[in-house]
């Protein structure tokens, strides 16, 4: 397996070069698929999947991928979230070939018309969740922050409301605030019976993931607004994000990818937190691709 790293930057120049390579079909009538001018899709994507920051989980079940389904010419182009979907906007707007690391919820899901490629062997696992992870302690220091912690959960579609907002320009904190208004009878339901604290400070770590993003700072915005607490927010690598959290420098995270994703950080730290259970049900992470792809399985990477 090749891997190759890379900044934002470079990943989007790599496309755009890519793209230049190609035929000079317009656009707007080219419709790509696996035998496109009689190339393989690996030819057609200069055998690269376009990743996002290193050491993610999703990275990693896509390096040990690349090894089970002996992609032996292909590389793992690693760069950040921003990149990625960058890549993925340039690609299906010119509807040229792509392969990414995707996951859901995401709000190019929303955006685009894309598909998940089959993976036979199993190895991007099932269905994940999302848990709220916090510091041991925070029940008795800040019960109130503790108890909404506890209490949150909603839906991928709620997710991808704000990361799509986001996505279209508005800044993280204004999608948050605008959802929260949008939807006070369940936000209403999170701080039921939960006393407001007394401008106590609490922070929270996240990933810069576009789902996380969102999550955390419609957290932030009903601390702040329903329960009187100052949310400072660390946005930090994963790595970085369970440490903080088992050490205690950060109070939690609503960020936590289980049971595949984060798999190491959990066994590693499981001891020195407190997992409060899944806050998003419906996960999935793997392959993915324009739905105009004539491709179906990661099987197909091999021809």
């Amino acid at each position: 397996m090749k891997k190759r790293w890379g900044k934002g930057w470079a990943v989007l120049l790599g496309i755009s070069m890519l793209m230049a390579g190609c035929s000079g079909v317009s656009p707007s009538t080219e419709q790509p698929s696996q035998n496109a001018g009689g190339e393989s899709v690996g030819k057609q994507v200069d055998y690269k999947i376009i990743g996002i920051d290193p050491g993610a989980g999703l990275m990693k079940a896509t390096e040990k991928a690349i090894e089970e389904y002996e992609l032996k010419d292909w590389e793992l182009v690693e760069g950040s979230s921003a990149a990625m979907t960058a890549a993925l906007s340039e690609a299906v707007k010119n509807k040229k070939p792509i392969i990414v690391t995707g996951w859901t919820p995401h709000w190019m899901f929303s955006k685009f018309d894309l598909k998940y490629l089959e993976d036979p062997k199993g190895v991007y696992g099932k269905e994940e969740q999302i848990h709220t992870i916090v510091r041991k302690g925070l029940k008795e220091e800040h019960p109130s922050a503790y108890a909404f912690l506890d209490n949150f959960t909603w839906t991928p579609s709620d997710m991808e409301k704000v990361m799509l907002a986001i996505a279209d320009g508005k800044k993280p904190e204004e999608a948050a605030a605008e959802w929260v208004n949008n939807n006070q009878e369940i936000v209403n339901k999170w701080v039921q019976g939960i006393k407001p604290g007394s401008g106590e400070a609490i922070t929270l770590a996240y990933v810069a993931w576009d789902s996380e993003i969102a999550s955390t700072h419609v957290v932030k915005k009903v601390l702040e607004e329903k329960l009187n607490y100052k949310v400072e927010l660390n946005q930090v690598e994963a790595g970085p994000m369970w440490a903080g959290v088992a050490n205690g420098d950060v109070d939690g995270m609503v960020a936590a990818w289980l049971p595949t994703t984060h798999a190491d950080y959990y066994e590693k730290l499981g001891k020195d937190i407190e997992d409060l259970g899944p806050n998003l049900n419906g996960t999935k992470i793997g392959l993915v691709v324009p739905s105009y792809m004539d491709i179906t399985s990661i099987e197909d990477l091999k021809k």
